[in-house]
């Protein structure tokens, strides 16, 4: 399966080096010199890295088949893939989206849903979840809420604190009770 691994942004300098957004958590593996990638929305349909470096947080890529800023400059928005299962990941517990998705949500033993994308983010990542009434819940791939990841047999095992899947729902994102007893007018807030 392939995997999204980056796209290329703009030109850096005049020797054909680009800017990279990143898709992986191992750019310092993927960015080896030697590494080719299959590349769609671009002229040429692959790129093997020449260099890589880091100025400051975003990684300048050079490639042997772009010579100058020109070339570069035609490859703005292309996409980087890689072939996953020709990869190698020393992380037992790392997983690609495409893994992921469709994979049952157990609570307890009992199924709630099922993960329907991955969302990578910059502290944690999140499990987007379609739960069985319809609503989407996200959940923190953290392992102490995601404890169990079962690819072969088709499931995650979440314990959620209290109210995670409650927080998407119609009618949560009102204020809490705060206790009074006192309630707002219709149509209106309580300060």
């Amino acid at each position: 399966m392939e995997v999204l691994v980056a796209r290329i942004g703009k030109p850096h300098g005049i020797r054909g080096e680009v800017t990279v957004q990143l898709f992986t958590d191992a750019p310092e593996d993927r960015f080896e010199p030697g590494e080719t990638f299959r590349v769609e929305d671009a002229v040429v349909s692959a790129l093997t890295v020449a260099k890589a470096r880091w100025n400051k947080d975003i990684l300048i890529v050079g490639f042997e088949q772009v010579a100058d800023r020109n070339q570069a400059e035609t490859l703005r928005g292309a996409r980087l893939f890689i072939d996953s299962d020709t990869t190698s990941d020393d992380e037992d517990d790392a997983w690609y989206e495409h893994e992921l998705v469709g994979l049952d949500v157990r609570v307890d033993g009992e199924a709630v849903g099922k993960v329907t994308a991955l969302r990578t983010m910059a502290v944690q990542d999140l499990l987007v979840v379609e739960l069985a009434d319809g609503h989407e819940a996200l959940v923190p791939f953290v392992e102490a809420i995601v404890p169990e990841v079962n690819v072969v047999d088709g499931f995650v095992v979440v314990v959620p604190p209290a109210g995670l899947f409650d927080l998407n729902t119609p009618g949560s994102n009102q204020a809490p009770d705060d206790g009074d007893g006192i309630a707002a007018p219709e149509g209106e807030a309580r300060r």
